[in-house]
């Protein structure tokens, strides 16, 4: 076998893509060029897929393997991330390359098996032959390690594939879901609390393309409070992709909402502002729909009638993932995302501006709507617009503010 063979490469396995039919070519080629954009970083890789495999092959010495396979785990439409040692179909060429190469995890373990697949059909021996013949042979290897083919310590994975044979340890879990990019382009609502950062993450798994909107309400929220949103928009574009953040100043439409609208209704208008801004943004770069962190019955403005009325103020369709899930349940993803520790930084957003005292938590929409009709709704709506920021955050976490927008996301 060639040195270039011996050379460890990523098997990136797919989970829902496979499901496509004749669909199945759009999702895999997109899945790719998110992998090839996603691996710039650390290096040059080639880049390709078989049998439901993608293979990710480094270039040269040089490339950052660990960071490659930290970064394929946080792709969407990656089922599982095996690193894998190449070798000649033979099965001492397989026996050989798992002494070199699972070395340190065969001096750990105990017991183990081999688990075979051959998705090269040519080859002369079927799975469970293979697996007995390079067990054998392992076990006189490795004497103090006994086989156990139920419950083992250690489980080598070998696959005859069409180029070479492939040998691994067992695969680390991958993000799952559909590449992002092939469920449209969505909007999300992003605020410095749990469960904005865990929706949006949950949309993006469904292939969704994300731009973010924030509101700012100076003095009363500060730049800490904005700095943690920017913070948490860079824990999500590893899993997200490329992210423009609009933060839209709020700060006049709050207070007008104190002035001239009653107590129990304030946060009820300040969503539905909130969600005809976010529907003009979405707009203006094309996208679809609006994604929101709200749960149901969570707080006051998430009870079913008070959904209604803050749907009400837009019309086109509200994404809102986390509906049915409990706050332990979304706490458990927030810290399996990488966004908890940001999220309960005590730095409040806008959200919490001007609560009322008794939030009315099952109102009509005709009552909110009259309440709200004293207000110069375009006029405000227009003054927010015009001071809107916004800045881009690469998949790397790097973030340059861009003004005014010229660009587009890749």
């Amino acid at each position: 076998m060639n040195e270039a063979h011996q050379q460890e490469i990523l098997l990136l396995k797919l989970g829902e893509v496979v499901l496509k039919g004749l669909n199945r070519n759009q999702f895999e080629d997109k899945l790719i060029s998110n992998v090839i954009r996603r691996l710039r970083p650390y290096g040059r890789f080639q880049v390709y897929t078989r049998q439901s495999t993608i293979y990710v092959e480094p270039a040269n010495p040089n490339c950052d393997m660990d960071e490659a396979a930290v970064a394929c785990g946080q792709i969407f439409g990656v089922a599982a991330v095996a690193r894998a040692l190449p070798c000649e179909k033979s099965v001492v060429a397989i026996v050989e390359t798992a002494k070199k190469y699972l070395a340190d995890e065969f001096a750990a373990a105990r017991t183990f098996k081999v688990e075979s697949k051959r998705a090269d059909k040519r080859f002369h021996l079927n799975s469970i032959q293979l697996s007995q013949q390079v067990g054998g042979m392992l076990a006189e290897a490795f004497p103090h390690v006994k086989v156990d083919v139920h419950k083992p310590d250690l489980t080598v994975f070998v696959e005859i594939r069409e180029k070479a044979a492939y040998v691994h340890g067992p695969a680390m879990e991958g993000a799952g879901g559909l590449p992002v990019g092939t469920g449209g382009k969505a909007v999300s609502l992003l605020s410095g609390g749990i469960d904005s950062p865990v929706s949006s993450w949950m949309m993006a798994r469904r292939g969704v393309w994300l731009e973010m909107v924030h509101f700012e309400s100076p003095p009363y929220t500060s730049q800490l409070a904005q700095d943690k949103v920017l913070q948490l928009a860079q824990e999500l574009a590893p899993w997200c992709g490329q992210l423009l953040v609009h933060v839209i100043p709020f700060t006049e439409v709050q207070e007008e909402i104190r002035r001239q609208c009653p107590e129990e209704y304030f946060t009820l208008i300040m969503r539905r502002f909130m969600m005809r801004l976010a529907q003009q943004v979405a707009r203006e770069s094309g996208a679809q729909a609006l994604v929101t962190g709200e749960s149901l019955g969570q707080v006051a403005s998430q009870t079913m009638m008070s959904l209604g009325v803050t749907e009400d103020a837009v019309d086109m369709p509200v994404l809102r993932p986390l509906i049915g899930i409990d706050k332990v349940e979304i706490i458990r993803l927030s810290r399996r995302i990488g966004t908890y520790e940001t999220s309960i930084l005590p730095y409040e957003d806008c959200c919490t501006v001007f609560t009322p005292r008794h939030p009315n938590t099952r109102p009509r929409l005709e009552d909110v709507r009259e309440a709200e009709s004293v207000l110069d709704v375009e006029g405000l709506m227009a003054k927010s617009m015009a001071g809107v920021r916004r800045f881009r955050i690469k998949n790397d976490g790097t973030m340059r503010e861009i003004l005014p927008r010229t660009d587009k996301a890749d």
